[in-house]
């Protein structure tokens, strides 16, 4: 079965399900050991007790200390490595929440502001003190910082379901904004790390790196995103997204 979800064969309601079954199990694990954090697990990016632990282990890294400009979720467990890029001097991009916006990142620079780093980092405050840019207007992108519901130590990461971190990626990819020299990153928790083969689509893309509070994992054999694969969008999914619709091939 799982040879076939890697070569992209199996339909894609297999595929939801099995994806669906690995986050059930993740948000039972985390809620039944007590690490679950707010908001809570369940139906989202968990938030977990050590995520400003992890958000410290990366900043260690040699690949985070070489990035200056860094793309990072919006996500309440990536909260401290926002901060963490801020108070590093770091151009920080997060998207805006589903991509609804004709400008679909909020750009903020650390230099010139007036309140702390942990403060500014807040998802709304990154929206309220940046500025909303275009795919066009952005700079090349050093390291990724995804969310994820569940990876495993072959960098195959499983995300809450909306499909978005793949099309923001796709968006940076046909940019030329994101590519093989690009780090891309993950924070999360050891129960989230599955030491079983995960479903992938033709569209995932894997990680470089897994931190946790307690260790760093390197991938070995990275998949990237090829940019976005139009074949596998709904027209309703194309026009909800105005990035998306101003790209495709017949626009």
């Amino acid at each position: 079965m799982l040879a076939a979800f890697r070569a992209g064969t199996m339909p894609g309601v297999v595929l939801d399900e099995e994806k669906q079954s690995v986050r059930e199990r993740v948000w039972d694990a985390l809620e039944r050991h007590g690490v679950a954090r707010f908001p809570g697990a369940r139906g989202r990016i968990p938030n977990f007790a050590g995520a400003d632990e992890a958000a410290g282990r990366l900043a260690e890294l040699p690949e985070w200390r070489a990035a200056r400009v860094v793309k990072i979720n919006p996500d309440r467990p990536q909260l401290a490595v926002r901060a963490a890029a801020l108070s590093a001097g770091k151009l920080l991009y997060m998207p805006v929440p589903r991509l609804t916006e004709q400008r679909p990142f909020v750009e903020l620079d650390p230099e010139g502001l007036d309140v702390p780093p942990r403060r500014a980092a807040a998802k709304e405050r990154v929206q309220r003190l940046g500025r909303a840019v275009a795919v066009s207007d952005m700079r090349r992108v050093d390291l990724v910082v995804c969310g994820t519901v569940a990876v495993n130590r072959q960098g195959v990461r499983v995300g809450k379901g909306g499909g978005f971190s793949d099309l923001e990626f796709g968006l940076l990819v046909e940019a030329g904004l994101v590519d093989d020299r690009t780090t891309i990153a993950t924070t999360v928790h050891g129960l989230q790390v599955l030491d079983e083969p995960l479903p992938e689509t033709e569209h995932d893309f894997r990680v470089d790196l897994v931190v946790t509070p307690d260790e760093v994992l390197r991938v070995t054999e990275p998949k990237r995103n090829r940019g976005i694969l139009w074949d596998h969008l709904s027209e309703a999914k194309i026009a909800e997204i105005p990035a998306l619709a101003a790209r495709r091939p017949d626009a």
